[in-house]
C-alpha cells in the first residue's frame, strides 16, 4: 500500500500569450517529432521544453565564474588579505551607517 504524501499547492499555470514561430527542415520536423513521440508528448511541447531546459542551462553556465590558478590565487588573497580601507571607503560606511541605524 502506498503511503499519501502531502503536496505543496502549486500555482496556477502562467496564461500562454506570447508566440514562437520557426522556420525548418523536413528532415528537421521528422527528428523532432520522432522524439516526441516517443516521449508521448505533443510536438509543441516537447520543442518548447527542449528550449527552455537549453535556455536555463546556459543562463546558468554563464553565471559561473572561470578562473585561471593564478586568478583563483589573486582572488583567494584579495579575500583573506583585503587593502586598508581608504578614506572613500570610510565616508561612504559612516553615510550608510546614518542612513541604516
Amino acid at each position: 500500500m502506498a503511503a499519501l504524501v502531502p503536496t505543496e499547492p502549486t500555482a496556477p499555470p502562467a496564461a500562454k500569450a506570447e508566440r514562437l514561430e520557426a522556420r525548418i527542415t523536413a528532415p528537421l520536423k521528422e527528428t523532432l517529432q520522432r522524439a516526441a513521440d516517443l516521449e508521448g508528448r505533443s510536438l509543441t511541447d516537447f520543442v518548447v521544453s527542449a528550449a527552455h531546459d537549453t535556455a536555463k542551462r546556459v543562463i546558468q553556465e554563464h553565471g559561473i565564474l572561470f578562473l585561471t590558478a593564478n586568478d583563483s590565487k589573486v582572488f583567494v588573497n584579495a579575500l583573506l588579505n583585503p587593502p586598508a580601507p581608504n578614506e572613500k571607503l570610510r565616508r561612504a560606511a559612516r553615510r550608510f551607517k546614518q542612513k541604516h541605524a
